[in-house]
C-alpha cells in the first residue's frame, strides 16, 4: 500500500489509511493461510523517522522501510489517498511515485484506489479508457482534469478486472472486502466482515448515497399526519387523504410538506416506502412481493423498478449485504 505523505498523515486521511490495514495486515489463519502480506510503502527515503509537521498540520506521523521501489514485486498496489493539495489545488503529486504506479502495473500488478487515491492512478494514465470512482466529493475535478476516465460519482466501486476503483470511507472497505471475496471466496470474506461487525457484501453498483433533503421549515404541525402516514405505508395513500388528516387543503399541505421536508408530498410517500422496503429486506426473510406489498409499493415488478432507481441495486442483491442470524 502506497502512503503519499508517509510524513504527518492528516487525521481525516486516517480512515482510508487504516481499512487496508484491518483487513490484509492482521493474519487470519482460522480463515485462510497463508494470508496476505501487507507492506506500507512510503513517497520518502525508507526508514526515514518522524519530523515535524508542517504548518502545524495534526496527523500521524508514519515511519516504515518500504519505500516506492518495493511496489515493483507486489501483486497488488492499494492507493488510499492523495494529499488535499494534489486533488483541491492541483499540486503535481510525486514523479517518483507515478513511474513506480506505472512500472507495478505494466508489470502485472493489480491497481487498487480507494477515495482520492484515483487521481495516482489516473495521473499514471492507468484509468484511461476505464470506468472509475471516487468520492463524490471529487469526481468532478476527477473527470475535468483527466477527461480520458470515465467517471461513474454514482456507485461504491467499480471492479475492471485488474483495476478497481472506490468512493471514499465505507466504501473503500466495501471494496477491500470484495478483494477477499474474488481471492479467498465469500466464506472467507463473510466471516471476516462478521469479525469487522459491518454487512457482509455491498454491491459496488448500490448508491454512494440516497439523497434526503434536510428540512427547510421545522413545521412540527405536519408530524402527527406523517406519522399517521407511515403507519399505513401499505395502503393507497393520496395527497388529498394526508390534506384531510391534517384539516387543510390539498395546496396547503403539499406548500407546507414541501417547505418541511424539501420534497413533495408523493416523493416523500415513495421515500418512506422505499425505507420501509429497507427495513423489511434488512430484518425478514420476506418474499419480495410481500414486501412490495407491505411499504406500499404493490407488486415485486413495481418494488424492483424504484428500489433499484432509488437505491441503485435491486432488493435482492441488497438483501445479501444483510444476512439473517
Amino acid at each position: 500500500m502506497v502512503v503519499t505523505e508517509e510524513m504527518h498523515v492528516p487525521s481525516w486521511d486516517l480512515y482510508e489509511l487504516s481499512i487496508p490495514c484491518t483487513v490484509f495486515g492482521k493474519p487470519q489463519p482460522d480463515l485462510a493461510e497463508p494470508w496476505y502480506d501487507l507492506r506500507l510503502c512510503g513517497t520518502g527515503e525508507p526508514g526515514q523517522g518522524p519530523g515535524t509537521p508542517a504548518n502545524g498540520t495534526t496527523g500521524l506521523s508514519l515511519h516504515t522501510r518500504y519505500g516506492l521501489t518495493d511496489l515493483a514485486g507486489a501483486d497488488t498496489v492499494i492507493v488510499p489517498s492523495v494529499p488535499d493539495a494534489c486533488v483541491d489545488e492541483g499540486r503535481p503529486l510525486p514523479p517518483e511515485l507515478i513511474t513506480a504506479l506505472r512500472h507495478a502495473y505494466d508489470s502485472g500488478a493489480r491497481m487498487v484506489s480507494l477515495c482520492t487515491g484515483a487521481f495516482a492512478l489516473a495521473e499514471a494514465g492507468i484509468l484511461d479508457g476505464r470506468r472509475a470512482t471516487a468520492h463524490w466529493l471529487h469526481t468532478a475535478q476527477l473527470a475535468a482534469r483527466y477527461p480520458k476516465v470515465e467517471v461513474d460519482d454514482s456507485v461504491l466501486y467499480v471492479d475492471d478486472g485488474d483495476v478497481l476503483t472506490s468512493a471514499g470511507l465505507t466504501a473503500g472497505l466495501d471494496l477491500c472486502l470484495h478483494l477477499v471475496r474474488r481471492d479467498l471466496g465469500a466464506h472467507v470474506a463473510n466471516q471476516l466482515a462478521r469479525r469487522m461487525v459491518v454487512p457482509a457484501h455491498r454491491p459496488g453498483g448500490q448508491a454512494q448515497f440516497i439523497d434526503q433533503p434536510m428540512p427547510a421549515t421545522d413545521d412540527r404541525g405536519l408530524a402527527p399526519v406523517l406519522d399517521w402516514a407511515r403507519e399505513r405505508l401499505d395502503e393507497p395513500l393520496t395527497v388529498e387523504d394526508l390534506a384531510r388528516q391534517a384539516a387543510m387543503s390539498p395546496r396547503t399541505l403539499y406548500r407546507r410538506l414541501q417547505a418541511a421536508t424539501g420534497v413533495t408530498p408523493l416523493q416523500w410517500l415513495l421515500n418512506q416506502r422505499i425505507r420501509r422496503a429497507q427495513s423489511l429486506l434488512e430484518s425478514t426473510d420476506l418474499p419480495v412481493s410481500r414486501i412490495g406489498e407491505l411499504s406500499g409499493l404493490g407488486t415485486a415488478n413495481n418494488l424492483r423498478h424504484h428500489f433499484l432507481k432509488q437505491v441503485g441495486v435491486s432488493p435482492s442483491d441488497y438483501r445479501r449485504a444483510f444476512p439473517l442470524a
